[in-house]
């Protein structure tokens, strides 16, 4: 056991102010479990988003030394025992209270996007849809996210430059990702994904990747395809030429 110091943020987007606090360290703890700790001795009214405490609602994010995290995923022992630890909300999305966001914006993100639309036709005598293995563990890697939106926080054009206007975030375009490489499914979205949802905004530098606490590979996996085939749609110069001598429209 040993006393820590850390910074919290405490108050809302119009008066915050990081405000420092003692407390004692046992072995084998993680950040979530001092934030309790801290609330139940120090600050009864602290605001924390928490669920499952295992890794797995992705309810407990924040930024702990400046680095986007899951609190109830990182142990106090990856951490110096003179090292000050400040804990912060996600910059991305507006605060509620303390190290609460509002997030709701990614689910309206989520609203318009077509939802899956299989092809019934490909249902076999039984009447089962059959996929190759290879396909169903292509998208089951874009299903294991826990929506903690951590890649969305780092995100620069969400952080930074806040484009929420233009571009859609990581999480989503691994979802859509998921739609478009879904052998089953019959819906063209590969025009929202260049008009609506932002694809060109990305410009690829991994980011969203590095802070996946299910190691998804958004970036090389669900992004640099999806842009592949809006420039095949888009861009090919065999296509282009087609569409100027036949005037056929590829929507």
């Amino acid at each position: 056991m040993s006393i820590r110091t850390f910074k919290i943020f405490r108050g809302t987007n119009k008066n915050g102010t990081m405000v420092e606090y003692q407390s004692e360290v046992d072995k084998g703890m993680v950040v979530l479990d001092v934030i309790h700790r801290i609330q139940t001795e120090s600050a009864n009214d602290m605001a924390v988003r928490w669920n499952c405490k295992a890794g797995k609602c992705g309810s407990c994010s924040v930024e702990i030394n400046g680095k986007p995290k899951l609190a109830c995923m990182t142990r106090m022992n990856e951490y110096n025992s003179d090292e000050i630890i400040s804990i912060r909300p996600m910059k991305t999305f507006p605060i509620i209270k303390d190290l609460v966001t509002d997030v709701s914006w990614n689910y309206e993100q989520n609203k318009r996007i077509t939802p899956f639309t299989p092809n019934k036709e490909r249902k076999n005598r039984k009447g089962d849809y059959v996929m190759m293995q290879e396909d169903v563990d292509r998208i089951q890697e874009f299903r294991k996210c826990i929506e903690c939106f951590l890649c969305q926080n780092v995100c620069h054009v969400l952080r930074d430059q806040d484009r929420k206007d233009k571009f859609i975030g990581p999480r989503f375009m691994i979802r859509l990702a998921g739609l478009d490489m879904h052998p089953l499914d019959i819906k063209d979205r590969i025009p929202k994904i260049k008009e609506d949802f932002g694809s060109g905004m990305c410009n690829i530098t991994r980011c969203c990747t590095d802070v996946c606490p299910e190691h998804i590979q958004i970036t090389d996996n669900g992004i640099i395809p999806l842009k592949e085939r809006v420039v095949d749609r888009f861009y090919d110069p065999v296509l282009w030429l087609w569409r100027k001598l036949f005037r056929k429209k590829l929507a």
